[in-house]
């Protein structure tokens, strides 16, 4: 399964999925320490003039036009930001299997991931400031908003593979409406702890400084004690607090219109 172009096998496995998440983390922790170069840039967040609002959000209106010309958000996986009239695509676009029920396009977690990467997020890893970069900082941070959303939405094809190994552990909790206990029928500790501590290493291994004169050997080794470009705790928390909660919300709310 093809994490970054999105292609799905029609037949799915835990396997493949797992793989695809675990190569949606190196895409987070790199859009993360692109967007560590700039600071905060608060000027690009700002109401502008006209009623178009922030450059932020007329970037991104704009820029999810520009994608779906190309034939983007034809996948599950691809959630709009702003809800809009997309234009046609200028290219004929290739017939997705149908892996997944057709409501999955129904979930969407975006609003909660907006607020989550501004209010809470984005503080946590780049410095007060202005460098006066706005037009980057926004392509950065829409980078950030893409990969984090696929990687949460991802969630969905999460919900059918659980639900296809079993299914007569779901079915009733699906039929009672009983959130809850799908959440906890989801939720294993020990393979989110795993989760947390692989992203953190991550972001210890990619966030480094090289140099020519660092000895192979050690450099892995030496990694924690270095000036990480994003410190990787905040790459765990942001796993632990908002990625896999998220997530969960995404694979609960599906399997929920699962027998629809």
């Amino acid at each position: 399964m093809d994490a970054a172009g999105g292609e799905q096998e029609q037949q799915l496995s835990l396997a493949a999925v797992r793989d695809a998440l675990i190569r949606l983390e190196d895409s987070v922790v790199f859009a993360l320490i692109e967007r560590a170069r700039h600071p905060r840039n608060a000027p690009a967040y700002a109401p502008a003039g006209g009623g178009d609002g922030s450059l932020l959000e007329v970037f991104v209106r704009e820029t999810e036009a520009l994608n779906a010309k190309a034939g983007r958000y034809q996948k599950p996986e691809d959630v709009l930001f702003f809800s809009q009239d997309l234009p046609s695509h200028l290219l004929p676009t290739k017939i997705q299997p149908k892996v997944l029920h057709p409501l999955a396009s129904s979930v969407s977690v975006n609003d909660a991931i907006w607020k989550m990467y501004f209010n809470e997020l984005l503080p946590l890893f780049t410095v007060d400031g202005d460098d006066g970069d706005y037009a980057e900082t926004v392509a950065l941070d829409f980078a950030c908003l893409q990969v984090l959303s696929r990687r949460i939405h991802y969630g969905k094809y999460v919900a059918e593979v659980k639900f296809k190994d079993a299914p007569q552990d779901y079915s009733p909790l699906i039929q009672a409406k009983d959130s809850n206990s799908l959440m906890n029928l989801l939720t294993f500790k020990a393979v989110e702890e795993k989760v947390k501590k692989r992203v953190e290493k991550k972001a210890r291994i990619f966030g480094q400084n090289v140099t020519l004169e660092d000895n192979v050997g050690t450099q892995e080794s030496s990694a924690g004690d270095c000036e990480c470009k994003v410190d990787p705790k905040v790459l765990a928390k942001l796993y632990d607090q908002w990625v896999m909660p998220l997530t969960k919300n995404v694979e609960v709310e599906y399997l929920l219109r699962r027998l629809d």
